[in-house]
């Protein structure tokens, strides 16, 4: 029996991931930095631990990873202010499963991020547990931020479906041993064999149901890694 699903928020809830890489692009051509096509797929999915060290170390800003991860996290609450990215029918989606499980939130965002962008759109009242890879040791596509997700749930991963649109995050669900529904993200589309671990597979959110849900568990046998 499924006992909880766990959202993915940028990419599943809002459409962020290009307003992440144009602020870190932005940053680093302000900076002096490095640059590189590569630099935001080798980012997505990544804590702000990772991301603001690999901005450091390998874009090669001067300053500290603490001083960029501020001032990322401060131009993304910004442009949320101005607009949420919200994508169109995951405010539905969050209320039909909510009606049927307790829901949490496992995302690579910043805690600050995942708080505004929840009470922004109404959602936070939704969700019982939210986790930041920033508070875990590893970020996706490592399993941390689902398992945590599932302890403070106080549930088994494996009766536990997460909803995920990045090869990263459904590495990491998968990895955890939940059973993953793939709403593939349409400017970073996960390869083939990644999609293969998802066991269902839709077009859009406005797709997720509690059915898809359950079809997951009835289709999947979870990683136990």
């Amino acid at each position: 029996m499924i006992d909880a699903v766990v959202f993915d928020l940028d990419g599943v809830l809002i459409d962020s991931e290009q307003l992440w890489d144009q602020t870190r692009e932005g940053l680093a051509h302000e900076r002096g930095g490095n640059w590189s096509e590569q630099a935001q797929a080798d980012m997505m999915g990544m804590s702000s631990i990772e991301w603001s060290r690999y901005m450091h170390e390998v874009v090669g800003l001067r300053e500290s990873p603490e001083e960029i991860n501020r001032e990322v996290v401060r131009r993304m609450l910004g442009r949320y202010s101005e607009e949420l990215p919200l994508i169109d029918g995951a405010i539905d989606a969050v209320k039909r499963l909510a009606a049927d499980w307790t829901l949490a939130v496992a995302s690579s965002s910043n805690r600050e991020l995942i708080d505004h962008v929840l009470q922004l759109s109404g959602l936070a009242p939704y969700f019982e547990v939210t986790v930041s890879s920033e508070e875990v040791e590893r970020g996706k596509p490592a399993p941390d931020v689902y398992l945590e997700a599932a302890r403070r749930l106080g549930v088994e991963p494996s009766h536990s479906a997460a909803i995920e649109d990045s090869a990263s995050g459904i590495r990491s669900a998968h990895a955890a041993g939940m059973h993953v529904v793939a709403i593939p993200n349409r400017a970073f589309p996960p390869p083939a064999d990644v999609l293969a671990l998802a066991s269902v597979v839709l077009e859009s959110i406005k797709d997720l149901d509690p059915e898809g849900v359950r079809a997951a568990e009835r289709l999947s046998t979870p990683s136990s890694g």
